[in-house]
């Protein structure tokens, strides 16, 4: 949780033993403590630090922090409780780009990562403030920091001066630097969530001595579910609720709970979680619903000034299966069935519907989170802690919107290489409302953006709660497929059919057998059966034939899943064949895919038990089955392709892009369009490649430019401008083809005439060269950060919408992907004979439109459109720039919501 007070600005983060500490900026009112920071440190400690065990040296150190604000200086504190436990300054002098550092952290407190944590949020700031290194004199024997600052992650060179030691930090944010921060981040995020879920004491406020509330309800889920620790209630009207014993207040417990659970009436929530983080609680589970905005902020406060970790509010609780715990402390009418899948959800709904699922499947749950209203514990920290808890293969989200998207990106991409990650992608229908966009960038949506966001982590995203149950379904039982080619097997033409026409729409393969399988299969299935895909065994087939049939296809190497068809016939039943059986009651492993679909089957999916090990799924509908196998042929290709890489790119200046920007902004407060000036400016600064053009203000300035502006064959473009104007083809303000000055005069003229009181002047460019009109843009969402778009250009760009898109910064992969995605990608590769476009500048031009949307916040939109590609080259021929006054915010830097 971020705070901007009068005391500045105040960020809540975890430390490595999963305590809450604030970070903030030091001020006047601090210098006693400070001085008492350092005071209280041993003489060894003191000479470490300042090379001498003077006590002097201890107010000078607090009066330098505590001193009015001045440039090039800044110093964060560490707080926790109300106490300074640790110092992190830098200071520039004369420098602008190169910082001296130091750091201080209480005696008793090392080893807890309170200095790491510092500088990292030190290096954030120092480069929003433009400084690219920190040096810092230490003593050699200093091993402590030495290693502090080796182990940040960022490129460190030590030089060895006597007794001293030179540390020059390079500033520069990689994936090196990034990766630390994460395991940082994640060791101290799952020691925080321990007392939340594996609390080895839980307390219930608010269950009633009457049947019907809902504190009781969960009260009595934690005793029936034989959970092995501690528990009591907390009610001041009952000695004891179901046999457990109660106390007046958290206060009175015989010992601090790890976690409580809080059922009380939304006005009584504040005061009941002050008191736990007074009694050292670690954990509030807060079922409550209806909290105001005063509510809520007084309960955000008491969990971050006491550094409790929080589930809820308006949530329907959480379970935890271990079998050394076995804690359910939800009001859902079923415990779940211990199993292997995580689940994490915003809505309870949704999560009665998933646990159920789960557990009538057999997959089972190994921790459940509802979060609720999200204050605090988050699905990037569940996906943490399934990453590590020891008995989670398969992850399950439903959320409903995210607090860092960036940072759930990092952590998902990571998680989902070890266990497949699926989410319901809700909210679709924001796609509807897109007609109302005024330009072709911000016609991408919050769908698109999620979208991107999921594609480009690797989650598998499903369309509804049941197709997130039917995926499971599939990966839980079977191996992922090496590419997306089914062989579809039936006992009845029509259900092949119905499942060749399923495989196709959900986008697989259904490649026909060579001459060698058709003898193959011909050797072992009755007379009349059609070998093709689909293989109609017909009726006549039986168990041992179908078992053979499917066996001997598994071996085929041209075929990467089965799926089986099966309808119940009468032939079947009077030779006593189970067909099913001929999938699941063969023993042995099967390396790759298989699944039934079975159309009597009453429920919709099921996990039909193999003779020996394993399960085989079952499905009712073909369309399910083809979604499943889609779904984990994409997460196969996911997994095979190596983790992407962002080139470096030459020619870019970002030093002068942010100075432009801030020039445009303290002229317009309040942002806008830019002229093409500014505009060409911009994308200069990123080596992005534009037509040649020339402004113009009166005709004879029109004129002139004319004459520079011509090709060889002599012919130029006008186009109008002003402020604000965003569709100059349907504006009619473009004039093309225009040959000698009498034509260039009389379209100066036309649109001076036709958009007087308007017009601020003219671009005159060469008239481009033949080649496909595309479109590349940008839309910065404030909780996303930037989204690329790619597609086809031109006036119909936004009618057609055959547009791509992806989340900044982009990697190789990213960049290819926006390239093929479009239905206009063919044109780009040579089809119609046209020949291939420059690729290679098509791919520069998107990672450098990346770069200038990553580098700069204060970009809300940017349009290329259209964007000419030819096999000799990639040029803008017209750019938009929308700035908004924005600050960078880090999205990688530790902090809780």
């Amino acid at each position: 949780m971020k705070d901007d007070t009068l005391s500045g600005p105040r960020t809540h983060a975890l430390l490595a033993d999963g305590t809450t500490v604030c970070i903030r900026p030091a001020l006047a009112s601090d210098h006693e403590q400070l001085q008492g920071l350092y005071e209280e440190m041993s003489p060894e400690n003191l000479r470490l630090r300042f090379f001498a065990a003077s006590r002097r040296s201890a107010q000078m150190a607090a009066d330098r922090a505590c001193a009015p604000p001045r440039p090039g200086y800044r110093a964060l504190l560490a707080e926790r409780n109300g106490q300074v436990i640790g110092l992190a300054e830098y200071e520039t002098g004369d420098s602008g780009t190169e910082a001296e550092i130091s750091v201080a952290v209480a005696d008793g407190l090392h080893h807890r990562g309170v200095g790491t944590l510092l500088l990292e949020h030190l290096v954030s700031a120092a480069r929003a403030d433009g400084v690219t290194s920190f040096t810092a004199d230490a003593l050699s024997e200093n091993h402590e920091v030495l290693r502090l600052f080796a182990d940040l992650g960022l490129r460190t060179a030590r030089r060895f001066e006597g007794p001293e030691v030179r540390c020059t930090i390079a500033l520069d944010e990689d994936d090196d630097y990034l990766t630390a921060v994460e395991e940082r981040g994640r060791a101290a995020d799952v020691e925080s969530l321990r007392p939340l879920l594996r609390p080895t004491a839980v307390a219930v406020v608010g269950a009633g001595r009457t049947p019907g509330s809902v504190g009781r309800a969960i009260l009595h889920q934690v005793k029936s579910g034989a959970y092995t620790g501690r528990l009591w209630a907390v009610n001041p009207a009952a000695a004891s609720i179901l046999g457990v014993p109660s106390y007046p207040s958290v206060s009175a417990l015989p010992m601090t709970p790890d976690l409580v659970v809080v059922a009380v009436p939304a006005a009584a929530v504040p005061a009941t979680a002050q008191e736990c983080g007074k009694a050292g609680v670690r954990a509030l589970l807060v079922v409550t619903a209806g909290l105001d905005a005063e509510q809520a902020h007084a309960l955000r406060t008491a969990c971050r000034t006491h550094g409790m970790r929080m589930v809820g509010p308006n949530c329907l609780g959480i379970s935890d299966t271990d079998a050394l715990l076995r804690l359910n402390a939800t009001f859902a009418a079923h415990p779940p069935r211990p199993g292997t899948a995580g689940v994490a959800v915003q809505s309870g709904g949704v999560g009665i519907a998933l646990l159920d699922g789960l557990s009538r499947l057999g997959i089972g749950v190994s921790s459940f989170v509802s979060l609720g209203d999200k204050y605090d514990v988050s699905g990037n920290d569940m996906l943490q802690w399934w990453e590590t808890d020891g008995s989670t293969d398969l992850a399950l989200l439903h959320l409903e919107s995210f607090g860092n998207p960036r940072a759930f990106s990092r952590t998902a991409r990571r998680v989902t290489r070890r266990i497949p990650v699926l989410t319901v992608d809700a909210g679709r229908t924001d796609a509807g409302r897109r007609a109302a966009a005024s330009h072709t960038a911000a016609a991408a949506t919050r769908t698109m953006t999620r979208q991107a966001l999921f594609t480009q982590a690797g989650i598998t995203a499903a369309h509804s709660v049941g197709e997130l149950l039917e995926t499971a379904a599939l990966l839980h039982s079977q191996p992922l497929p090496a590419g997306s080619r089914v062989a579809i097997v039936t006992n009845a033409g029509g259900a092949g059919v119905l499942s060749a026409d399923a495989c196709a729409e959900a986008g697989l393969a259904l490649p026909a057998p060579t001459a060698e399988l058709v003898d193959d299969l011909l050797a072992v299935l009755p007379e009349g059966a059609a070998i093709g895909n689909p293989v109609d065994a017909t009726a006549a087939v039986t168990e041992e034939q179908l078992g053979d049939c499917v066996d001997r296809i598994m071996r085929h190497p041209g075929v990467d899943a089965v799926l089986v068809a099966l309808v119940p016939t009468a032939v079947a039943v009077a030779t006593g064949d189970d067909l099913v059986k001929a999938v699941t009651g063969r023993p042995g492993h099967r390396p790759k895919p298989v699944v039934v679909v079975r159309l009597e089957q009453a429920l919709p999916v099921e996990l039909l038990p193999r003779t020996g090990a394993g399960t085989v799924p079952g499905y009712a509908e073909p369309q399910a089955a083809a979604r499943a196998l889609a779904h984990a042929a994409r997460r196969a290709a996911w997994l095979a392709r190596p983790a992407g890489t962002i080139p470096e790119l030459d020619g870019i200046d970002p030093a002068r892009a942010h100075a432009c920007v801030e020039t445009y902004l303290k002229i317009h407060p309040d942002g806008g369009w830019l002229d093409p000036r500014a505009c060409a400016e911009l994308l200069d600064c990123y080596g992005i490649p534009q037509l040649p053009w020339a402004w113009a203000t009166t005709e004879d300035e029109a004129v002139l430019a004319a004459d520079r502006m011509r090709g060889a064959d002599g012919r130029v473009v006008m186009k109008g401008h002003w402020p604000g104007l965003l569709h100059k083809t349907a504006q009619r303000a473009v004039h093309l083809d225009l040959r000698g000055d009498s034509q260039v005069r009389a379209a100066f003229r036309d649109l001076g005439t036709r958009f007087a009181g308007r017009l601020t002047g003219v671009v005159v460019q060469p008239l481009a060269a033949r080649g496909t009109e595309l479109f590349a843009g940008v839309v910065q969402d404030e909780v996303f950060g930037p989204l690329v778009l790619f597609g086809l250009g031109g006036t119909a760009t936004e009618v057609l919408a055959d547009h791509a898109a992806r989340l900044a910064p982009l990697t190789d992969h990213d960049v290819h992907d926006l390239i093929t995605s479009p239905r206009c990608a063919p044109l780009l590769f040579g089809a119609g004979g046209g020949g291939p476009v420059d690729l290679p500048g098509l791919e520069q031009l998107l990672h450098r439109l990346s770069r200038m949307a990553s580098d700069l916040a204060q970009l809300a939109e940017a349009d290329f459109n259209p964007v000419l590609a030819a096999p000799g080259g990639v040029t803008v021929l017209d750019a938009r720039l929308r700035l908004l006054p924005r600050r960078q915010q880090d999205p990688y830097l530790r902090r809780l919501r």
